[in-house]
Protein backbone atom coordinates (compact mmCIF):
# COMPACT_ATOMS: atom_id res chain seq x y z
CA UNK A 1 0.00 0.00 0.00
CA UNK A 2 1.34 3.55 -1.34
CA UNK A 3 0.62 6.71 0.35
CA UNK A 4 2.22 7.92 -2.88
CA UNK A 5 -0.86 7.00 -4.93
CA UNK A 6 -3.34 9.17 -3.13
CA UNK A 7 -2.62 12.66 -4.77
CA UNK A 8 -3.15 11.07 -8.26
CA UNK A 9 -6.05 9.41 -7.27
CA UNK A 10 -7.64 12.68 -5.83
CA UNK A 11 -7.04 14.58 -8.84
CA UNK A 12 -8.52 11.71 -11.13
CA UNK A 13 -11.70 10.95 -9.53
CA UNK A 14 -12.65 14.67 -8.00
CA UNK A 15 -10.56 16.91 -9.87
CA UNK A 16 -8.76 18.32 -6.45
CA UNK A 17 -4.79 18.73 -7.17
CA UNK A 18 -4.18 19.63 -3.64
CA UNK A 19 -4.92 18.33 -0.51
CA UNK A 20 -6.99 20.68 2.27
CA UNK A 21 -5.55 20.80 5.90
CA UNK A 22 -5.21 17.68 7.41
CA UNK A 23 -7.06 15.66 4.70
CA UNK A 24 -3.63 14.51 3.85
CA UNK A 25 -2.15 12.94 7.42
CA UNK A 26 -5.85 11.75 7.86
CA UNK A 27 -5.47 9.95 4.65
CA UNK A 28 -1.84 8.19 5.54
CA UNK A 29 -3.36 6.98 8.70
CA UNK A 30 -6.38 4.82 6.94
CA UNK A 31 -3.45 3.76 4.29
CA UNK A 32 -1.36 2.67 7.31
CA UNK A 33 -4.33 0.85 9.06
CA UNK A 34 -3.48 3.16 12.10
CA UNK A 35 -7.06 3.63 14.12
CA UNK A 36 -7.50 7.59 14.25
CA UNK A 37 -9.95 9.85 14.93
CA UNK A 38 -10.59 13.45 12.21
CA UNK A 39 -12.38 16.15 13.77
CA UNK A 40 -13.25 18.58 10.67
CA UNK A 41 -15.47 21.30 10.89
CA UNK A 42 -17.84 21.04 7.89
CA UNK A 43 -16.19 22.28 4.55
CA UNK A 44 -13.48 20.88 4.75
CA UNK A 45 -13.65 17.66 2.61
CA UNK A 46 -14.07 15.28 5.31
CA UNK A 47 -15.38 12.77 3.77
CA UNK A 48 -12.25 11.96 0.95
CA UNK A 49 -10.37 11.33 3.91
CA UNK A 50 -12.17 7.51 3.74
CA UNK A 51 -13.33 7.39 0.08
CA UNK A 52 -9.70 8.21 -1.36
CA UNK A 53 -7.88 5.58 0.77
CA UNK A 54 -10.97 2.55 -0.39
CA UNK A 55 -8.84 3.06 -3.68
CA UNK A 56 -5.43 2.38 -2.14
CA UNK A 57 -6.15 -0.49 0.30
CA UNK A 58 -7.11 -3.65 -1.29
CA UNK A 59 -10.68 -5.00 0.12
CA UNK A 60 -13.95 -3.37 1.07
CA UNK A 61 -14.03 -0.53 2.81
CA UNK A 62 -17.18 -0.13 5.08
CA UNK A 63 -18.58 2.78 5.85
CA UNK A 64 -21.07 3.61 9.09
CA UNK A 65 -23.64 6.56 8.37
CA UNK A 66 -26.49 7.39 10.28
CA UNK A 67 -28.99 9.11 7.46
CA UNK A 68 -30.32 7.00 4.18
CA UNK A 69 -30.14 10.72 2.91
CA UNK A 70 -26.57 11.26 3.94
CA UNK A 71 -25.62 7.76 2.35
CA UNK A 72 -27.50 8.43 -1.04
CA UNK A 73 -25.97 11.53 -1.40
CA UNK A 74 -22.44 9.86 -0.99
CA UNK A 75 -22.72 7.38 -3.03
CA UNK A 76 -24.22 9.16 -6.07
CA UNK A 77 -21.29 11.22 -6.42
CA UNK A 78 -18.95 8.63 -6.07
CA UNK A 79 -20.66 6.69 -8.99
CA UNK A 80 -20.56 9.69 -10.75
CA UNK A 81 -17.28 10.37 -10.45
CA UNK A 82 -16.40 6.21 -11.66
CA UNK A 83 -15.46 5.04 -8.09
CA UNK A 84 -17.27 1.66 -7.59
CA UNK A 85 -19.76 2.39 -4.45
CA UNK A 86 -22.82 0.91 -2.89
CA UNK A 87 -25.16 1.29 0.06
CA UNK A 88 -27.44 -1.05 1.93
CA UNK A 89 -30.30 0.22 3.70
CA UNK A 90 -34.09 -0.18 4.37
CA UNK A 91 -35.31 2.08 2.15
CA UNK A 92 -34.14 -0.11 -0.86
CA UNK A 93 -35.77 -2.41 -3.07
CA UNK A 94 -35.92 -6.29 -2.66
CA UNK A 95 -34.06 -5.94 -6.51
CA UNK A 96 -31.89 -3.46 -5.19
CA UNK A 97 -30.63 -5.22 -2.05
CA UNK A 98 -30.29 -8.29 -4.55
CA UNK A 99 -28.10 -6.59 -7.00
CA UNK A 100 -25.55 -5.20 -4.19
CA UNK A 101 -25.45 -8.65 -2.73
CA UNK A 102 -24.31 -10.22 -6.04
CA UNK A 103 -22.03 -7.07 -6.44
CA UNK A 104 -20.77 -8.22 -3.02
CA UNK A 105 -20.22 -11.83 -3.85
CA UNK A 106 -18.23 -10.42 -6.88
CA UNK A 107 -15.96 -7.70 -5.58
CA UNK A 108 -17.36 -4.75 -7.85
CA UNK A 109 -17.61 -2.36 -4.77
CA UNK A 110 -14.58 -0.61 -2.85
CA UNK A 111 -17.39 1.21 -0.42
CA UNK A 112 -20.02 0.01 0.93
CA UNK A 113 -22.21 2.24 3.14
CA UNK A 114 -24.03 0.52 5.87
CA UNK A 115 -26.34 1.71 9.14
CA UNK A 116 -24.85 0.82 12.22
CA UNK A 117 -27.35 -1.63 13.08
CA UNK A 118 -26.59 -3.56 9.27
CA UNK A 119 -23.46 -3.93 10.77
CA UNK A 120 -24.01 -5.25 14.58
CA UNK A 121 -27.80 -5.70 14.42
CA UNK A 122 -29.93 -9.03 15.06
CA UNK A 123 -32.05 -8.43 11.78
CA UNK A 124 -31.64 -10.27 8.96
CA UNK A 125 -29.12 -8.12 6.92
CA UNK A 126 -26.92 -7.42 9.71
CA UNK A 127 -24.12 -9.09 8.69
CA UNK A 128 -24.76 -8.14 4.67
CA UNK A 129 -20.96 -7.16 4.64
CA UNK A 130 -20.33 -10.68 5.43
CA UNK A 131 -21.20 -11.74 1.76
CA UNK A 132 -18.24 -9.89 0.17
CA UNK A 133 -15.44 -11.93 -1.65
CA UNK A 134 -12.88 -9.37 -0.85
CA UNK A 135 -11.85 -8.53 2.78
CA UNK A 136 -12.91 -5.80 4.63
CA UNK A 137 -9.88 -3.38 4.68
CA UNK A 138 -11.43 -0.91 6.78
CA UNK A 139 -14.26 0.69 8.94
CA UNK A 140 -14.86 4.24 8.46
CA UNK A 141 -17.50 5.43 10.97
CA UNK A 142 -18.91 9.24 9.75
CA UNK A 143 -20.61 11.33 11.94
CA UNK A 144 -19.16 9.96 14.87
CA UNK A 145 -20.09 12.31 17.54
CA UNK A 146 -23.76 9.78 17.11
CA UNK A 147 -21.94 7.77 19.64
CA UNK A 148 -21.06 10.18 22.56
CA UNK A 149 -23.70 10.17 25.13
CA UNK A 150 -22.14 14.33 25.47
CA UNK A 151 -22.74 14.96 22.02
CA UNK A 152 -25.66 16.67 20.06
CA UNK A 153 -27.10 13.59 18.27
CA UNK A 154 -26.53 10.70 20.86
CA UNK A 155 -27.59 7.23 19.05
CA UNK A 156 -27.78 4.36 20.90
CA UNK A 157 -27.35 2.06 17.89
CA UNK A 158 -23.75 3.62 17.80
CA UNK A 159 -22.75 2.18 20.62
CA UNK A 160 -22.56 -1.66 19.57
CA UNK A 161 -20.03 -0.72 16.59
CA UNK A 162 -17.18 -1.36 19.06
CA UNK A 163 -18.12 -5.42 19.21
CA UNK A 164 -16.50 -4.95 15.34
CA UNK A 165 -13.37 -5.15 16.84
CA UNK A 166 -14.50 -9.17 17.54
CA UNK A 167 -15.93 -9.79 13.89
CA UNK A 168 -13.29 -8.14 11.61
CA UNK A 169 -10.09 -8.20 13.68
CA UNK A 170 -8.08 -7.25 10.97
CA UNK A 171 -9.75 -4.01 10.22
CA UNK A 172 -8.67 -0.86 11.00
CA UNK A 173 -11.16 1.84 12.70
CA UNK A 174 -11.25 5.23 11.81
CA UNK A 175 -13.75 7.77 13.35
CA UNK A 176 -14.71 10.98 11.17
CA UNK A 177 -16.83 13.84 13.04
CA UNK A 178 -17.22 17.24 11.78
CA UNK A 179 -17.98 18.63 15.54
CA UNK A 180 -16.40 16.97 19.26
CA UNK A 181 -15.90 19.02 21.97
CA UNK A 182 -12.57 17.72 23.95
CA UNK A 183 -15.01 15.33 26.31
CA UNK A 184 -16.60 13.92 23.01
CA UNK A 185 -13.53 13.29 21.03
CA UNK A 186 -12.36 11.26 24.11
CA UNK A 187 -15.85 9.68 24.66
CA UNK A 188 -15.36 8.60 20.73
CA UNK A 189 -12.20 7.09 21.28
CA UNK A 190 -13.27 5.06 24.61
CA UNK A 191 -16.56 3.99 22.94
CA UNK A 192 -15.11 2.79 19.95
CA UNK A 193 -12.02 1.33 21.63
CA UNK A 194 -9.71 2.99 19.21
CA UNK A 195 -5.99 1.96 19.89
CA UNK A 196 -3.39 4.17 19.78
CA UNK A 197 -5.41 6.32 17.69
CA UNK A 198 -3.96 9.60 15.65
CA UNK A 199 -5.79 12.23 16.40
CA UNK A 200 -6.41 15.29 14.40
CA UNK A 201 -8.48 18.32 15.31
CA UNK A 202 -9.02 21.01 12.35
CA UNK A 203 -10.21 24.22 13.25
CA UNK A 204 -13.55 25.49 13.75
CA UNK A 205 -13.06 29.39 12.95
CA UNK A 206 -14.73 29.79 9.33
CA UNK A 207 -13.58 33.60 9.02
CA UNK A 208 -15.95 33.33 5.64
CA UNK A 209 -19.08 33.05 7.69
CA UNK A 210 -20.78 36.27 9.16
CA UNK A 211 -22.85 35.33 12.08
CA UNK A 212 -26.07 37.49 12.86
CA UNK A 213 -28.34 37.16 16.03
CA UNK A 214 -31.63 38.59 16.49
CA UNK A 215 -34.54 38.83 18.28
CA UNK A 216 -37.52 37.09 16.71
CA UNK A 217 -40.08 39.45 15.85
CA UNK A 218 -42.10 39.47 12.24
CA UNK A 219 -40.14 36.13 11.16
CA UNK A 220 -41.67 36.60 6.96
CA UNK A 221 -40.25 40.24 7.37
CA UNK A 222 -37.28 39.41 8.63
CA UNK A 223 -36.07 36.32 6.30
CA UNK A 224 -37.87 38.41 3.41
CA UNK A 225 -34.63 40.69 4.31
CA UNK A 226 -31.97 38.38 4.00
CA UNK A 227 -32.94 37.10 1.02
CA UNK A 228 -33.14 40.67 -0.18
CA UNK A 229 -29.59 40.45 0.12
CA UNK A 230 -28.65 36.77 -1.65
CA UNK A 231 -31.19 37.38 -4.90
CA UNK A 232 -31.37 34.05 -6.63
CA UNK A 233 -28.65 32.77 -4.57
CA UNK A 234 -28.42 29.17 -2.38
CA UNK A 235 -29.66 28.90 0.82
CA UNK A 236 -30.58 26.62 3.73
CA UNK A 237 -33.93 27.69 6.20
CA UNK A 238 -34.18 25.76 9.27
CA UNK A 239 -37.28 25.49 10.92
CA UNK A 240 -37.93 23.81 14.46
CA UNK A 241 -41.01 21.70 13.22
CA UNK A 242 -42.06 20.02 9.94
CA UNK A 243 -45.88 22.31 10.07
CA UNK A 244 -43.35 25.55 10.01
CA UNK A 245 -40.96 23.60 7.43
CA UNK A 246 -44.14 23.50 5.22
CA UNK A 247 -45.71 26.74 6.03
CA UNK A 248 -42.72 28.98 5.16
CA UNK A 249 -42.13 26.56 1.96
CA UNK A 250 -45.27 27.29 0.57
CA UNK A 251 -45.39 31.27 1.55
CA UNK A 252 -41.99 31.26 -0.35
CA UNK A 253 -42.80 29.98 -3.51
CA UNK A 254 -46.02 31.85 -3.39
CA UNK A 255 -43.68 35.18 -2.80
CA UNK A 256 -41.69 33.74 -6.19
CA UNK A 257 -39.09 32.41 -4.78
CA UNK A 258 -37.76 28.67 -5.76
CA UNK A 259 -38.60 26.50 -2.07
CA UNK A 260 -38.84 23.26 -1.60
CA UNK A 261 -39.72 21.62 2.07
CA UNK A 262 -37.41 18.71 3.77
CA UNK A 263 -38.32 16.59 6.68
CA UNK A 264 -38.67 13.04 7.95
CA UNK A 265 -42.82 13.59 7.44
CA UNK A 266 -42.43 13.47 3.75
CA UNK A 267 -42.57 10.36 1.53
CA UNK A 268 -38.99 9.12 0.78
CA UNK A 269 -39.41 9.24 -2.93
CA UNK A 270 -40.68 13.37 -2.24
CA UNK A 271 -37.52 13.84 0.24
CA UNK A 272 -34.83 12.74 -1.97
CA UNK A 273 -36.49 14.70 -4.86
CA UNK A 274 -36.42 17.86 -3.13
CA UNK A 275 -32.68 16.66 -1.93
CA UNK A 276 -31.66 16.46 -5.58
CA UNK A 277 -33.27 19.11 -6.76
CA UNK A 278 -30.87 21.09 -4.02
CA UNK A 279 -28.06 19.32 -5.19
CA UNK A 280 -28.74 19.54 -8.60
CA UNK A 281 -29.32 23.42 -8.64
CA UNK A 282 -33.42 22.96 -9.87
CA UNK A 283 -33.96 25.26 -6.55
CA UNK A 284 -32.65 28.09 -4.50
CA UNK A 285 -33.80 27.28 -1.40
CA UNK A 286 -34.65 23.79 1.49
CA UNK A 287 -36.75 24.77 4.13
CA UNK A 288 -36.07 22.22 6.31
CA UNK A 289 -35.46 20.66 9.78
CA UNK A 290 -32.73 19.02 11.42
CA UNK A 291 -33.52 16.20 9.01
CA UNK A 292 -31.19 18.26 6.41
CA UNK A 293 -27.80 18.88 6.69
CA UNK A 294 -25.54 15.59 7.69
CA UNK A 295 -23.24 15.12 4.77
CA UNK A 296 -25.02 17.70 2.08
CA UNK A 297 -22.58 18.38 -0.07
CA UNK A 298 -23.48 22.06 -2.31
CA UNK A 299 -20.65 24.29 -2.13
CA UNK A 300 -22.26 27.66 -2.94
CA UNK A 301 -24.63 28.15 0.20
CA UNK A 302 -24.39 31.66 0.82
CA UNK A 303 -26.98 31.92 3.45
CA UNK A 304 -28.42 29.68 6.13
CA UNK A 305 -31.20 30.74 8.55
CA UNK A 306 -32.39 29.50 11.66
CA UNK A 307 -36.02 30.47 12.38
CA UNK A 308 -35.49 29.46 15.67
CA UNK A 309 -32.66 28.05 17.94
CA UNK A 310 -31.89 25.03 17.73
CA UNK A 311 -31.21 22.30 20.93
CA UNK A 312 -26.96 22.88 21.14
CA UNK A 313 -24.07 24.87 19.87
CA UNK A 314 -22.68 21.56 18.12
CA UNK A 315 -25.98 21.88 16.03
CA UNK A 316 -25.70 25.16 15.17
CA UNK A 317 -22.22 25.10 14.28
CA UNK A 318 -23.05 22.20 11.79
CA UNK A 319 -25.54 23.28 10.65
CA UNK A 320 -24.58 26.87 9.98
CA UNK A 321 -21.18 25.67 8.42
CA UNK A 322 -23.92 24.29 5.47
CA UNK A 323 -22.83 27.99 4.46
CA UNK A 324 -19.67 29.21 2.41
CA UNK A 325 -18.24 26.07 1.92
CA UNK A 326 -16.44 27.04 -1.72
CA UNK A 327 -14.88 29.51 0.61
CA UNK A 328 -16.40 32.38 -0.45
CA UNK A 329 -18.23 35.17 2.11
CA UNK A 330 -21.66 33.52 3.33
CA UNK A 331 -24.26 34.92 5.76
CA UNK A 332 -25.30 33.14 8.99
CA UNK A 333 -28.66 34.47 10.88
CA UNK A 334 -30.27 33.04 13.78
CA UNK A 335 -33.70 34.90 14.87
CA UNK A 336 -34.87 33.24 18.26
CA UNK A 337 -36.05 33.70 21.78
CA UNK A 338 -36.90 32.32 24.68
CA UNK A 339 -39.86 30.43 23.67
CA UNK A 340 -37.51 28.43 21.46
CA UNK A 341 -36.01 26.98 24.35
CA UNK A 342 -38.96 26.34 26.45
CA UNK A 343 -40.28 23.99 23.36
CA UNK A 344 -37.04 21.92 23.46
CA UNK A 345 -37.48 21.11 26.56
CA UNK A 346 -40.74 20.01 26.82
CA UNK A 347 -40.10 18.13 23.53
CA UNK A 348 -37.36 16.24 24.59
CA UNK A 349 -39.18 15.91 28.47
CA UNK A 350 -41.67 14.29 26.51
CA UNK A 351 -39.69 11.90 24.50
CA UNK A 352 -38.15 10.97 27.95
CA UNK A 353 -34.90 12.36 26.48
CA UNK A 354 -34.56 15.41 28.98
CA UNK A 355 -31.27 14.42 30.35
CA UNK A 356 -28.67 16.35 32.32
CA UNK A 357 -26.67 16.36 29.00
CA UNK A 358 -29.36 17.66 27.32
CA UNK A 359 -30.22 20.55 29.87
CA UNK A 360 -25.95 21.60 29.38
CA UNK A 361 -25.95 21.68 25.62
CA UNK A 362 -29.45 23.90 25.52
CA UNK A 363 -27.61 25.98 28.25
CA UNK A 364 -24.65 26.57 26.18
CA UNK A 365 -26.47 27.45 23.34
CA UNK A 366 -28.83 29.94 25.28
CA UNK A 367 -25.79 31.88 25.81
CA UNK A 368 -24.34 32.03 22.34
CA UNK A 369 -27.70 33.46 21.47
CA UNK A 370 -27.26 36.09 24.09
CA UNK A 371 -24.09 36.69 24.08
CA UNK A 372 -22.84 40.30 23.56
CA UNK A 373 -19.39 39.56 22.49
CA UNK A 374 -17.20 38.28 19.39
CA UNK A 375 -19.55 35.29 17.79
CA UNK A 376 -17.09 33.73 16.13
CA UNK A 377 -14.86 33.85 19.21
CA UNK A 378 -17.57 32.55 20.92
CA UNK A 379 -17.79 28.91 18.95
CA UNK A 380 -13.94 28.73 18.30
CA UNK A 381 -13.32 28.83 21.99
CA UNK A 382 -16.70 26.88 23.14
CA UNK A 383 -14.98 23.44 21.19
CA UNK A 384 -11.62 24.08 23.06
CA UNK A 385 -9.40 25.99 20.16
CA UNK A 386 -7.41 29.22 21.13
CA UNK A 387 -9.11 32.30 18.89
CA UNK A 388 -6.14 33.84 17.38
CA UNK A 389 -7.76 36.64 15.87
CA UNK A 390 -8.35 40.44 17.42
CA UNK A 391 -11.07 40.45 15.97
CA UNK A 392 -13.10 38.86 13.30
CA UNK A 393 -15.05 41.67 11.35
CA UNK A 394 -17.29 39.13 10.19
CA UNK A 395 -20.31 39.08 13.10
CA UNK A 396 -23.20 41.53 14.51
CA UNK A 397 -20.74 42.26 17.43
CA UNK A 398 -17.34 43.06 15.66
CA UNK A 399 -18.94 44.68 12.63
CA UNK A 400 -20.69 47.33 15.36
CA UNK A 401 -24.58 46.48 14.01
CA UNK A 402 -25.54 45.38 17.97
CA UNK A 403 -27.68 48.36 19.40
CA UNK A 404 -26.19 49.13 23.01
CA UNK A 405 -28.57 47.90 25.97
CA UNK A 406 -29.64 51.58 27.38
CA UNK A 407 -28.26 52.00 30.59
CA UNK A 408 -27.27 48.66 31.20
CA UNK A 409 -27.02 48.21 35.22
CA UNK A 410 -30.36 50.38 35.12
CA UNK A 411 -31.94 48.33 32.81
CA UNK A 412 -30.65 44.59 34.47
CA UNK A 413 -31.74 46.25 38.45
CA UNK A 414 -35.47 46.80 36.94
CA UNK A 415 -35.72 43.61 35.31
CA UNK A 416 -34.25 41.93 38.36
CA UNK A 417 -36.67 43.75 40.63
CA UNK A 418 -39.56 42.89 39.09
CA UNK A 419 -38.10 38.59 39.00
CA UNK A 420 -37.75 38.78 42.91
CA UNK A 421 -41.21 41.45 43.04
CA UNK A 422 -43.09 38.49 41.17
CA UNK A 423 -41.80 35.96 44.02
CA UNK A 424 -39.23 34.38 41.44
CA UNK A 425 -42.16 31.72 40.46
CA UNK A 426 -42.90 33.30 36.70
CA UNK A 427 -41.43 32.53 33.62
CA UNK A 428 -39.69 35.00 30.97
CA UNK A 429 -43.10 35.71 29.40
CA UNK A 430 -45.07 36.92 32.68
CA UNK A 431 -41.68 39.04 33.98
CA UNK A 432 -41.91 40.34 30.35
CA UNK A 433 -45.53 41.36 30.58
CA UNK A 434 -45.35 42.83 34.13
CA UNK A 435 -42.43 45.19 32.62
CA UNK A 436 -44.22 45.88 29.64
CA UNK A 437 -47.32 47.25 31.37
CA UNK A 438 -49.45 44.13 29.85
CA UNK A 439 -52.98 44.52 31.18
CA UNK A 440 -53.41 40.80 30.50
CA UNK A 441 -55.75 39.10 32.56
CA UNK A 442 -52.91 36.52 34.34
CA UNK A 443 -51.03 39.73 35.53
CA UNK A 444 -54.22 41.24 36.85
CA UNK A 445 -55.36 37.86 38.41
CA UNK A 446 -52.09 38.07 40.35
CA UNK A 447 -52.28 41.86 41.41
CA UNK A 448 -48.87 42.48 39.34
CA UNK A 449 -50.58 45.83 37.87
CA UNK A 450 -49.85 47.14 41.36
CA UNK A 451 -46.01 46.18 41.60
CA UNK A 452 -43.56 49.25 41.10
CA UNK A 453 -42.06 47.32 38.52
CA UNK A 454 -45.28 47.05 36.58
CA UNK A 455 -44.69 49.16 33.38
CA UNK A 456 -40.83 49.96 33.66
CA UNK A 457 -40.07 48.49 30.33
CA UNK A 458 -43.45 49.51 28.82
CA UNK A 459 -41.92 51.26 25.72
CA UNK A 460 -39.80 48.17 24.89
CA UNK A 461 -41.16 45.23 22.30
CA UNK A 462 -41.53 42.12 23.73
CA UNK A 463 -38.69 40.60 22.04
CA UNK A 464 -36.16 43.30 23.38
CA UNK A 465 -37.38 42.57 27.04
CA UNK A 466 -37.20 39.07 26.24
CA UNK A 467 -33.29 39.66 24.55
CA UNK A 468 -32.39 41.99 27.87
CA UNK A 469 -34.10 38.62 30.11
CA UNK A 470 -31.77 36.03 27.83
CA UNK A 471 -28.48 38.49 28.54
CA UNK A 472 -29.04 38.63 32.42
CA UNK A 473 -28.92 34.56 31.88
CA UNK A 474 -26.32 34.65 30.17
CA UNK A 475 -24.34 36.50 32.31
CA UNK A 476 -25.32 34.48 35.17
CA UNK A 477 -27.44 36.74 36.94
CA UNK A 478 -30.29 35.14 36.24
CA UNK A 479 -31.11 31.32 36.29
CA UNK A 480 -33.90 28.83 35.02
CA UNK A 481 -35.47 26.18 36.75
CA UNK A 482 -34.92 22.88 34.92
CA UNK A 483 -38.59 22.38 35.00
CA UNK A 484 -40.88 21.93 32.23
CA UNK A 485 -41.91 25.30 32.79
CA UNK A 486 -39.07 27.33 34.12
CA UNK A 487 -39.12 30.34 35.88
CA UNK A 488 -36.91 32.79 36.47
CA UNK A 489 -34.89 32.64 39.82
CA UNK A 490 -31.99 35.22 40.93
CA UNK A 491 -28.30 34.15 41.02
CA UNK A 492 -26.46 35.07 44.43
CA UNK A 493 -24.94 37.32 42.16
CA UNK A 494 -28.02 39.19 40.41
CA UNK A 495 -29.52 39.58 44.13
CA UNK A 496 -26.62 42.01 45.35
CA UNK A 497 -26.75 44.04 41.92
Amino acid sequence: MSSERLLPLLQQYWGYTSFRPLQREAMDAVVAGRDSLLVLPTGGGKSLCFQVPALVRDGLALVVSPLIALMKDQVDTLLTNGVPAACYNSAMTSDQKASVRAGLRESRFRLLYLAPERLVGDGGDSSIWGLSAAPISFVAVDEAHCISQWGHDFRPEYRQLATLRQAIPSASMHAFTATATTRVRRDIVSQLGLREAALMVGSFDRPNLVYRVLPRANLKRQILEVLSRHRNQAGVIYCLSRREVDDVAAWLRDEGHRALPYHAGLADTERHRNQDAFLNEDVDIVVATVAFGMGIDRSDVRFVIHAGAPQSLEHYQQESGRAGRDGLEAECVLFTSAADFLKWRVMLERNGELTDERRSLMRDMERYASRVGCRHRHIVAYFGEPYERHACEACDFCLGELESMPEPVLLARKILSCVARVGQRFGSAHVTNVLRGSESEQVAARGHAQLTTFGLLRDASIDEVRGYIDQLLAHGLLQQSDDSYPVLQLTAEGAVL
